[in-house]
């Protein structure tokens, strides 16, 4: 692939992983704004809105970042593919096996605690600053954090498939339901063993 073509083939992944993560992750991003917008209210001078906005472009600043990592990652799969026969037999193991890790991380403590902190400390600990890098910094934090709490479920969908609609479906609602559910770390749990099952099927059926 040619350098123009590479630049555009990597311009065009993101532009999908851009129109994918923002309705994923709004329904559980929007609580977050809107606690962050009442924490400046009454500063001086300070634009609410234009700042929260600023957080919600950071915040997905890094979902981009990491959409770029995932399309370095998948052009070299793609290029030991190509090198490798072998390789792309073994696709349907190597893919349960991720499955299982994705399902395993969401049934372990450091995933409770990784819920445990979006939920009660994600948002504004203590008045942040009412400026664009307050702003900035705060969104990066939000990206962050996200990510971490929810990258076993994405690790998942990206080993499925992002042109699946089931699966993008799913992973929406599953992380809307571990953010904003009451019994929270219930849905988590029913993912990761959901996800678990299907790494299971997958390896068997090879």
């Amino acid at each position: 692939m040619s350098q123009q073509a590479w630049y555009g083939a990597a311009a065009g992944y993101l532009g999908m992983w851009m129109a994918m993560m923002v309705p994923m992750m709004l329904p559980s991003l929007i609580p977050m704004l809107s606690r962050y917008r009442g924490a400046v209210r009454g500063a001086g001078g300070v634009h609410r809105h234009g700042l929260t906005a600023l957080v919600g472009v950071s915040y997905f600043a890094v979902w981009a970042a990491l959409g770029a990592v995932a399309y370095v990652g998948g052009e070299g799969l793609r290029a030991i593919e190509m090198r490798w026969d072998t390789v792309e037999r073994w696709l349907p193991v190597a893919t349960g096996i991720v499955l299982l890790v994705a399902g395993g991380v969401q049934l372990t403590s450091w995933k409770a605690r990784q819920l445990a902190r979006w939920r009660h400390g994600a948002g504004c600990a203590g008045r942040p600053a009412p400026d664009a890098l307050g702003a900035w910094r705060h969104g990066l934090r939000l990206g962050v954090q996200c990510s971490l709490c929810c990258g076993s479920l994405m690790l998942a969908l990206l080993a499925i498939g992002m042109m699946d609609l089931i699966a993008v479906a799913t992973v929406t609602v599953a992380i809307a339901g571990e953010r904003l559910a009451p019994a929270s770390l219930r849905v988590a749990r029913v993912a990761g063993v959901a996800i678990v099952i299907v790494g299971v099927v997958m390896i068997a059926r090879f």
